[in-house]
């Protein structure tokens, strides 16, 4: 292990998620090299879950990853790059540790709430507490914000930053701040893919539990099936409206995570080439544009454009979603690692 040292100046990445990103931007800038899709295969990241028992903004939770924090622990656990993680009790305390490690030159990556980011405009700010970005510096009552999401460095005034940083709710961040303090020299990467493919593989082809995994995928196009039998078009809008919002506008989503996890095992593949990782960064391709096409499908109607949707066609899609998927994870079971 080598001792961690932030690079001067930081180098802004723009990347497609904000904790992959957020991993990936601050790992490279501290002296490893580690790609976005890299942060996010070798976590484990990729997944699904459909709760509806578990209300979000009054309607179920739906997710196409795994927890908030996931990537950062999942890349020091597999990886063995040593972060320092931290949340607070304190409001006080966790805004003074910022500056300090601030004014000694050390970039932070921190857990926050859209809602007090007032970077992002309109409908984009919504109260959701898991996004993840990188603070950089500070300058008078302002922090420099080098947010993986977008292609140039912002900023967020004192106030916004601590609300923001200790947001209430679902996910409420406590201050969460990370960055790495050592990186090793060398990585056995054959085995952190091994362990990370088939903790994904093990998760997703989960025969028990009707709402996580392939089978939860399923449970999902079973609900949007019998939404036929309700006869309040509101209601039906508003269920629609709640899975593509978390499927294709909150952190990428289902299609934009099935490309990226494509992107892992097409880096797999050129580090160990074994023939299955090629064969199903393919099929998360192909996968990836299922989910899409699943959530357009009924776009005109959430927009209002239209009282009409096919549900019939739009449950036959996710179930597709499902299917395609099993043959996947099927395919990297069935790796022979030596």
């Amino acid at each position: 292990m080598k001792k961690a040292i932030a690079q001067k100046p930081y180098t802004h990445y723009q990347c497609g998620h904000c904790e992959s990103g957020s991993v990936s931007s601050i790992v490279n800038n501290y002296g490893f090299n580690l790609s976005e899709p890299m942060a996010f295969g070798i976590s484990s990241n990729i997944g699904f879950v459909y709760l509806p028992f578990v209300r979000i903004w009054g309607r179920p939770l739906y997710a196409w990853r795994m927890f908030p924090q996931s990537i950062v622990r999942g890349v020091e656990k597999r990886l063995g790059i040593r972060f320092y993680v931290k949340t607070y009790d304190d409001e006080q305390e966790a805004m003074e540790e910022l500056d300090r490690l601030l004014d000694e030159g050390k970039p932070v990556g921190i857990q926050a709430s859209i809602a007090y980011l007032r970077y992002f405009l309109g409908d984009f700010r919504l109260p959701g507490n898991m996004h993840m970005t990188i603070v950089t510096g500070r300058e008078g009552d302002e922090y420099l914000i080098n947010d993986p999401l977008w292609d140039y460095q912002t900023r967020v005034h004192r106030d916004d930053m601590r609300k923001a940083r200790f947001a209430r709710g679902p996910s409420a961040p406590k201050g969460f701040m990370f960055y790495p303090l050592e990186i090793p020299e060398t990585i056995d990467y054959k085995k952190a893919i091994k362990k990370s493919i088939k903790r994904v593989v093990f998760m997703m082809l989960q025969p028990m539990f009707p709402y996580y995994g392939v089978f939860g995928i399923k449970t999902l196009a079973g609900m949007i099936k019998r939404l036929n039998n309700n006869p309040n078009k509101k209601v039906i809008r508003g269920h629609l409206n709640q899975i593509v919002m978390f499927q294709e506008e909150i952190g990428t989503g289902g299609g934009g995570f099935r490309y990226m996890y494509a992107a892992f095992l097409r880096e797999a593949y050129d580090l160990l080439k074994i023939p299955e990782l090629l064969e199903a960064s393919k099929k998360f391709v192909a996968i990836g544009d299922k989910w899409r096409l699943a959530a357009s499908s009924c776009g005109k109607f959430i927009q209002g454009k239209t009282d009409e949707v096919d549900l019939e066609k739009t449950a036959r899609l996710y179930r597709i979603c499902a299917e395609e998927e099993k043959e996947a994870y099927l395919l990297l079971k069935k790796i022979k690692w030596k």
